[in-house]
């Protein structure tokens, strides 16, 4: 993978509200995630973290507020969304991620040798013939990795990359990650470990379906952050209406002088 180095920030939350169906799952985040963060996305089942990954990528819209990318994003979804039935090869699959430059298929023709090299590099070389659906959990994660090597994104956005895999391959991913941070990519990651992340993460975002905490992994990762966070979630009404206009920015304002930069980036915090 080349460099992933870059002057602007990648991505900026303004105001922003996730959700479905008009119903809030994230609410009220501002902040910034800098070029060459290596941020853990961390709550409780339900925070958000999915949704605000989605987000980030594109794949659902703002209900309220906006996300500003001057990135080209790579996201890995949950293994579980993804339809192992199928039938591609893992060859195919891992090629897939050479679709944003010129299609998928016609450089997978092209570029055989590349792939076969990024499926070499996350330790599935003599795998590319294998359906997709006899792999176990963490050969299908690998091959997963395989395809945002090929993306080559400055930007990797992954949602619970190592639920569910062994440890030798979780301990193999987290020195791949570390390798594209070293090259000055900015990866995001929702993580349930919180020793993992504490071991590998400098920078961590603490979701309760609302922002918690922001900034250097000690910092947020303290036992009054998490209690709050635990609290807020078994208090959250699933039926709640999205805030509106101006009542919004006015609870929002109002949260913030409450917890001080809990609400928000700084980037002092997160040096």
């Amino acid at each position: 993978m080349s460099s992933g180095s870059q002057i602007q920030d990648p991505i900026r939350l303004v105001g922003l509200t996730l959700g479905y169906d008009r119903h809030p799952a994230i609410h009220h985040l501002d902040g910034t995630v800098r070029a060459g963060d290596l941020l853990a996305l961390v709550g409780r089942n339900g925070a958000g973290k999915s949704t605000l990954l989605k987000g980030m990528a594109g794949e659902i819209p703002c209900l309220d507020g906006r996300i500003e990318r001057s990135e080209a994003v790579a996201y890995m979804p949950q293994a579980d969304e993804i339809d192992r039935s199928f039938p591609l090869s893992v060859l195919d699959l891992a090629g897939m991620g050479l679709w944003r430059r010129a299609g998928a298929w016609r450089s997978l023709i092209r570029q055989r040798g590349a792939v076969e090299a990024a499926l070499a590099a996350v330790g599935l070389a003599g795998f590319e013939a294998r359906p997709i659906g006899t792999l176990s959990g963490g050969q299908f994660r690998r091959a997963l990795f395989a395809r945002l090597i090929l993306q080559d994104c400055s930007v990797i956005l992954l949602d619970e990359p190592f639920t569910g895999i062994d440890n030798r391959t979780v301990d193999d991913l987290l020195v791949l990650i570390r390798t594209w941070h070293a090259e000055g990519r900015t990866i995001v990651a929702a993580l349930h470990d919180l020793a993992q992340v504490r071991a590998h993460f400098p920078a961590t975002l603490l979701l309760a379906r609302e922002p918690i905490a922001w900034g250097p992994t000690a910092r947020v990762l303290t036992s009054e952050n998490l209690a709050r966070a635990r609290n807020l979630s078994e208090a959250w009404d699933e039926g709640a209406p999205i805030c509106a206009g101006p009542r919004a920015e006015a609870a929002h304002d109002h949260s913030t002088h409450d917890h001080g930069a809990h609400g928000h980036h700084h980037h002092e915090d997160a040096a």
